[in-house]
């Protein structure tokens, strides 16, 4: 493989890298932060919190483009390192794809519609029945504890992969750009 096509690898691993890097400090802190915050809000203050983080996220075009992209990168980079012949990279870059799949199915099978149901509810300051609550916070908590996890397998997959390529190159996208080792 070229010098461009090791420089198109090279930006893939990295984008794909920092993509899911960043998808997994997201789902972290809502883990770590977010959620346990607001379990010591009343019900009425969680609803309208999570209603409004919700629309932030849902109408951020960045959040959707990184969302997104890191999975076409992940895929993309074992694609072309399978090409190029490098067989263990191209299994950890697909090993991480296939655990952010399983983000995004999770997303869209779990806390999407959960969402959903929450926005549904509507004013939370006029909001009676606030059982639509504990079933949101169990299992949305739940899952996004999930992809916390895969989205650190799949970094830490990714990071498996740029090492393993680093090997398999011997830095030559380092090199070919005159930067050295």
């Amino acid at each position: 493989m070229g010098t461009t096509g090791t420089r198109l690898s090279t930006a893939l691993l990295v984008v794909s890298t920092v993509l899911v890097g960043l998808m997994a400090g997201l789902f972290f802190a809502f883990d770590v932060s977010v959620m346990p915050g607001l379990a010591k809000t009343d019900d009425r203050t969680y609803v309208t919190a999570m209603q409004s983080f919700n629309a932030v996220i849902d109408g951020n075009p960045l959040f959707g483009t990184v969302f997104v992209v890191a999975l076409l990168a992940a895929f993309a980079a074992a694609f072309v390192e399978v090409r190029a012949g490098r067989r263990g990279v191209a299994l950890w870059a697909a090993v991480a794809a296939a655990a952010y799949l399983v983000v995004l199915v999770v997303t869209f099978a779990v806390n999407i519609p959960l969402n959903n149901e929450l926005a549904d509810v509507g004013d939370a300051a006029k909001l009676t029945d606030f059982s639509v609550v504990e079933k949101f916070k169990g299992t949305w908590e739940t899952a996004n504890i999930v992809r916390t996890l895969l989205c650190t397998a799949a970094l830490t997959a990714l990071a498996r992969a740029l090492v393993l390529y680093g090997r398999a190159t011997g830095g030559a996208s380092s090199a070919a750009s005159g930067r050295g080792r």
